[in-house]
């Protein structure tokens, strides 16, 4: 249900845009959130949006270079990465849930779908 894309191979300082395409919408209320994986290391969370009024959170690694959108109307979250550091590496996961509490945002567990990854990788 859910298709993410635009990985790549990317120079330190550089930006890659990332995209999340949700097939159908469950909720008004459905969040998108991005995770990222890198190797040996725990899933960790990147940013998330509510499609309903497009509010926005971000965890604190990415904050002022990350920046997470979306468009209502398609059913779809991107996410614009600037300013991209070698420790950004990893596979990035979209996935959504119709019904998220404020509190549980940037729990992994709590969200229902999850698209196929997409590696990033920064070279240095």
């Amino acid at each position: 249900q859910l298709q993410a894309s635009g990985g790549g191979l990317v120079q330190a300082g550089g930006s890659l845009r990332l995209s999340c395409a949700a097939s159908r919408r469950t909720s008004i209320r459905q969040t998108i959130g991005w995770f990222r994986q890198a190797p040996g290391k725990e899933r960790e969370f990147v940013a998330a949006i509510r499609l309903s009024g497009y509010n926005t959170y971000y965890g604190d690694s990415v904050k002022g270079r990350f920046t997470i959108s979306g468009d209502n109307a398609k059913n779809t979250a991107y996410l614009q990465m600037n300013n991209l550091r070698p420790e950004d590496t990893a596979v990035y996961y979209c996935a959504a849930d119709p019904s998220i509490i404020l509190s549980a945002i940037r729990d992994s567990r709590s969200y229902s779908y999850w698209g196929q990854g997409t590696q990033v990788t920064v070279s240095s």
